[in-house]
Formats: structure tokens, C-alpha cells, sequence
């Protein structure tokens, strides 16, 4: 019989200056998609209203607006997106 080992990060170490500095670059598209599932969560059992669809989109866009700026920094740094 195998044995199977797991390959989980070690919870006892702290971050590296590359992950820090990882999490760091992403942290506007992480805001950006904080906010947008806090506009979904607010409208899940309600009649979506004029104003409650444009704030869905303007979330949305904001987004899509931040996976692309990061996706032309990681390029414009040389490192595969």
C-alpha cells in the first residue's frame, strides 16, 4: 500500500516578502471583489430595481476594470499573468 503526503503549506511560517508583496499587488482587485459580493449579498431576496442593477454593474465593471490592471502590471513586470 502507497502513502499519500499531503502537500499542505506549513501553517507556522509566516509569509515570504514575494507572497507579501503578491497579496499587496492584488489587494485593489480583492476590494473590488469584497464590494461586488456585498452588492450581490444586499440583493439576493429582492426585485432588483433601476438603481440596484446599475450598482451591480458599476461593481461589476470596477472588477473587471481591476483583473485587467493587474494583468498589465504582472506583464509589464515579465511575470505570466
Amino acid at each position: 500500500m502507497s502513502t499519500i503526503i499531503a502537500l499542505a503549506p506549513d501553517a507556522d511560517r509566516d509569509p515570504t516578502a514575494a507572497e507579501l508583496d503578491a497579496i499587496a499587488a492584488e489587494e485593489t482587485l480583492i476590494s473590488a471583489e469584497v464590494d461586488l459580493l456585498d452588492v450581490q449579498i444586499a440583493l439576493l431576496d429582492c426585485t432588483l430595481s433601476e438603481m440596484d442593477q446599475r450598482r451591480l454593474r458599476r461593481a461589476r465593471s470596477r472588477v473587471l476594470a481591476e483583473r485587467l490592471a493587474l494583468a498589465n502590471r504582472t506583464v509589464g513586470r515579465g511575470v505570466a499573468a
